[in-house]
């Protein structure tokens, strides 16, 4: 099925009360996990509302901030991993990673929460590159897999049809380029809105 067109059928699912996530699922083939799993960021022409918080040493009017001065409300363990299933990213400015890391390392890093130089770290806070960095986060995708699959949100269902496939296509090629067999590593791409169930969008032979 062409990616718009499962797009479309997708659309013809019961409606919710909530703006649903359109979520891809990529099937792979002749794909070692163990010793080619990926960790890595693609990235979408168009982007979608994350909820992105930043690392700075002043507050800043473009985004939720941190300042070192805060670092005293995230005391215990929990208070940790709460702040970070609060956002999907997080920024920080350069000068900041060592004392990022020291203190939030161990939760963040296995939740992938860390501040990434792919997509998250700026070299000072300046406006002009908080602004670009914001942007780039929200078309920002890490892919991270431990299975035969790869599993991103690439949108919204408020995008319009011809986004969100361009995105998935995009997606797809990026994550191509990543594997270590390019398009032979992948069996066939999935996509499906938050409650749906998923429909065939490529396959390969």
């Amino acid at each position: 099925m062409e990616t718009i067109k499962a797009i479309q059928e997708l659309r013809k699912e019961k409606s919710r009360k909530f703006v649903q996530s359109v979520d891809l699922v990529v099937n792979l083939k002749n794909f070692d996990v163990r010793r080619e799993a990926l960790n890595t960021f693609i990235f979408v022409p168009h982007g979608s509302a994350k909820k992105i918080a930043a690392f700075f040493a002043k507050r800043s009017s473009k985004v939720d901030t941190i300042t070192e001065e805060d670092f005293v409300k995230y005391k215990e363990l929990k208070d940790m991993k709460k702040l970070a299933k609060k956002y999907d990213y997080f920024m920080a400015v350069a000068p900041m990673m060592g004392k990022i890391a020291t203190k939030f390392g161990r939760v963040f890093g296995p939740m992938n929460k860390m501040p990434s130089p792919l997509a998250g770290i700026v070299p000072k806070e300046d406006d002009v590159m908080i602004d670009t960095m914001l942007d780039k986060m929200s078309k920002a995708i890490r892919i991270k897999n431990k299975e035969m699959s790869v599993k991103i949100s690439v949108g919204k269902e408020s995008m319009s049809d011809e986004d969100l496939a361009e995105n998935i296509e995009v997606a797809v090629k990026e994550l191509e380029k990543k594997l270590p067999r390019g398009r032979d590593n992948v069996k066939n791409v999935l996509v499906k809105f938050t409650m749906t169930k998923p429909v065939v969008a490529m396959e390969r032979k």
